[in-house]
């Protein structure tokens, strides 16, 4: 019988056991609630990051203690809201939110958490948070996105080069391997269908941009018509060593430097001020 990894499903006892181990890591995953054109469901992006995460943490629980968090359902998707569908925080109410996640993990004993993000609208605002609550915290908080750090892997895989993207192939193939019943692949085509040209990419410029001039119509990025649950498992399959990669990486979780604390702008990490 394999060990359990998915944190809802076990006591309050069994995650005390875990957490009281050296090194216990959390995992969470993050994604969204916003629409994902007329061919998916609005859960994908967590529905993703959660899989992945589980799928990895599959791969190295008989090397170190790690448990995965129910994913968590909103990030930042106002870009997303003229679709409808779409229920989005904004910075400070994600950040808070990661606190309390952080601030009880630190109190039941976990000693680092790995944040699986699976909306690209997250990706800014988990580096900030992360980096924020390390040094609130004191302990290692990291985040990722499986697609990003999979990106020429992907590429091999992928018959489109829009992926990863929005509702694209990638998107479509892992939601059709892990829950197909909420594809709408009879929808494909009018995801695909003649748009408007959405603005131009400002490569270095940092501005909002609303999904309804980044993809009118449809709110699409990409093209699913290619996607296969045979290649849904196989993206899953690559980001999850990523991700298990990540875990067992020891340096990666290095206690955070307390730079904030009394007296550290006396002393360089080899404990002596510089002449």
């Amino acid at each position: 019988m394999s060990t359990e990894v998915e944190w809802a499903r076990l006591t309050g006892p069994e995650i005390r056991a875990i957490a009281a181990r050296p090194d216990a890591l959390a995992v969470l995953p993050i994604g969204s609630l916003e629409q994902h054109g007329p061919h998916l469901p609005v859960i994908t992006d967590t529905a993703s990051a959660s899989a992945a995460a589980i799928r990895a943490a599959r791969l190295v629980v008989d090397e170190l203690p790690v448990l995965v968090l129910p994913g968590l359902w909103t990030g930042m998707s106002e870009h997303h809201l003229p679709f409808g569908g779409t229920i989005s925080l904004n910075f400070n109410e994600l950040r808070g939110v990661l606190s309390g996640v952080v601030r009880s993990l630190r109190a039941l004993g976990f000693a680092r958490l790995l944040v699986v993000n699976g909306h690209g609208g997250n990706v800014e605002p988990l580096a900030v948070a992360a980096r924020e609550l390390a040094h609130e915290y004191g302990l290692p908080v990291i985040a990722c996105t499986p697609w990003y750090l999979t990106r020429e892997r992907v590429a091999e895989i992928a018959e489109t080069a829009e992926t990863p993207a929005h509702a694209c192939e990638g998107e479509t193939s892992v939601m059709l391997a892990i829950a197909p019943d909420l594809v709408r692949t009879d929808r494909f085509e009018d995801a695909v269908r003649q748009r408007p040209d959405p603005v131009p990419t400002y490569v270095g410029f940092s501005r909002f941009w609303s999904f309804s001039e980044r993809a009118p119509v449809t709110g699409v990025r990409g093209d699913p018509r290619s996607a296969t649950a045979q290649k849904g498992e196989r993206f899953l399959d690559v980001q999850a060593e990523a991700l298990a990669a990540a875990m067992r990486d020891r340096p990666m979780w290095r206690k955070p430097d307390p730079v904030w604390s009394t007296g550290r702008g006396q002393g360089n990490t080899a404990g002596h001020a510089e002449g």
